[in-house]
């Protein structure tokens, strides 16, 4: 196979070869379902009061003036000396009567604005890894043009609803000004709204900002109709920085929601016990939720959670685990019980695209989705504990998002759906693939999968006997052929060009 080329302004329909890759339509997506809970009511209890002692008698350890001034301001009890900032029950509670239980995001295009809280369900692009694979060039470093190229597949593919921060890592782009490329290519190439870069506040700015004129709207707008989100990540156990804090600062001063989520791996950075971990990590998670509402009442937050295991042969992240997947239900119900949007993840562990990346991902889709989870982050494209980003995986991933969706569909229980005239019909030992009953649904029957292929296996073996490694190589190829590239107004084109320019001169060498 050739390397993909990359593809080149909006392409009509008469221009393609093909009606399109099979898939469901864009749409917003709830989950009909009550959660599974697997924490009664004293054991969702029992971690409330644990994280209150942690809060209280521990206390979180915070690097930056400004945190420790919000607390000290409220009322918290602040070691400028350490950093550890405590607090009562008191504190939190105010902040949770404050807190709105559902979020939304609006970006350029409205027709994709996502909700984010109650029964919704958005799915995120992968975000974070430095490096990038496929199986035709391999494993590399993250580079521009293979952003841009996952930015157009997460336009193209109608399951993923919002960019995470940074597909992969342009590493080739000076570290202090890329998220101005990746910005810009996000609001070029696609409709969605995305995730800003919290290390700090200039980048958070940038985003808030670009978004606003991709909107055509000030940023005083965006506060009361958000269309960017962050996450703020708690350096587990116990640890809060200064780049984290003025970013979380300057998103809830501008109303754009931030996801406050601890990144906590049992055995290594919670003890190995799960009661403990989801302690911990519900302890950081309401301290950044009490710290959005320091700053800003009513700013809009997203109850976290990220905890997992760790191998304890090797000490290396393990993902799709049974304790993932417990955590993942447990944190659902914190959630619910704070009134908070919840975010969680369906990531794996695996350094291939083979049957471990399959049943792990699988494994954890199900405790994100059975738990409750809003959005599910890193949701497409995620390889190897988060280093690498796949075109591979992400095919695959489609595929099990695909699934998802449809079983979320609710069953319909008519008396033309239950079919008693159509078994009627048909005599005993007989078959329904001429009724009437199935010559009017055969189309739209049954779920039409992407990457799945269901011929036998003397078909399979005439068409080539390709596997789904195969098929999915040459479905990214094929995706990315078709895309266009949405139609953006010249004027703002512009506006967004110059302002990326103006803020690369201003950044120079030191940081935004």
């Amino acid at each position: 196979m050739n390397a993909p080329r990359r593809a080149g302004g909006r392409r009509s329909k008469a221009g393609r070869t093909s009606t399109g890759l099979p898939q469901l339509p864009w749409q917003n997506l709830t989950n009909p379902y009550q959660p599974m809970e697997i924490a009664g009511a004293d054991g969702v209890e029992a971690i409330h009061r644990t994280s209150l002692r942690i809060l209280s008698e521990l206390g979180i350890r915070v690097i930056g003036a400004s945190v420790l001034d919000l607390f000290a301001k409220a009322g918290a009890k602040v070691d400028r000396d350490t950093g550890l900032v405590r607090f009562d029950e008191e504190l939190v509670n105010h902040a949770l009567s404050t807190v709105p239980s559902h979020t939304s995001l609006t970006p350029r295009n409205p027709a994709r604005r996502v909700e984010i809280g109650g029964n919704s369900l958005c799915f995120g692009l992968v975000a974070g890894p430095p490096n990038v694979h496929d199986c035709i060039r391999g494993r590399r470093a993250g580079n521009m043009a293979d952003y841009e190229n996952f930015i157009r597949l997460a336009q193209y593919f109608n399951a993923i609803h919002l960019i995470g921060n940074q597909v992969t890592s342009p590493m080739e782009l000076p570290a202090n000004s890329r998220h101005l490329d990746t910005y810009l290519a996000n609001l070029r190439l696609s409709e969605l709204s995305f995730h800003v870069s919290a290390i700090g506040r200039g980048r958070v700015m940038d985003g808030i900002n670009m978004m606003a004129i991709a909107r055509g709207i000030s940023v005083a707008d965006m506060a009361h109709s958000p269309g960017v989100t962050t996450i703020i990540s708690i350096n587990s156990p116990r640890l809060f920085d200064e780049e984290m804090g003025e970013g979380l600062i300057a998103m809830a001063e501008h109303g754009q929601p931030v996801s406050i989520t601890p990144f906590t791996l049992m055995g290594a950075m919670t003890p190995v016990t799960l009661p403990a971990a989801m302690a911990q990590q519900n302890a950081e998670a309401l301290f950044g939720v009490v710290l959005t509402q320091l700053v800003r009442p009513g700013a809009p937050v997203i109850y976290g959670a990220f905890t997992s295991n760790v191998d304890m042969k090797s000490g290396a992240p393990a993902f799709g685990t049974p304790e993932n997947t417990k955590a993942n239900l447990i944190a659902g119900q914190l959630a619910r019980r704070y009134g908070l949007p919840y975010r969680t993840s369906n990531a794996n562990a695996s350094n291939a695209v083979d049957l471990q990346a399959a049943y792990e991902t699988s494994m954890s889709t199900w405790g994100a989705v059975l738990g409750g989870g809003n959005l599910i982050y890193h949701a497409a494209g995620w390889l190897e504990g988060g280093l690498t980003a796949s075109y591979e995986k992400l095919i695959l991933d489609i595929e099990i998002l695909q699934n998802m969706i449809e079983v979320l569909k609710p069953v319909e229980f008519s008396e033309a759906e239950l079919g008693f005239d159509a078994i009627a019909a048909v005599p005993t030992g007989g078959h329904f693939f001429g009724t009437e009953h199935t010559i009017a649904r055969y189309q739209t029957a049954f779920y039409e999968p992407l990457l799945s292929d269901w011929t036998n296996y003397g078909g399979w073996q005439a068409a080539g006997a390709k596997t789904a490694l195969t098929r999915a190589t040459e479905i990214w190829q094929r995706a990315l052929v078709e895309y266009e590239e949405p139609a953006l107004d010249p004027a703002i084109r512009e506006e967004l060009d110059a302002y990326v320019a103006t803020r690369k001169e201003q950044i120079g060498t030191a940081e935004p």
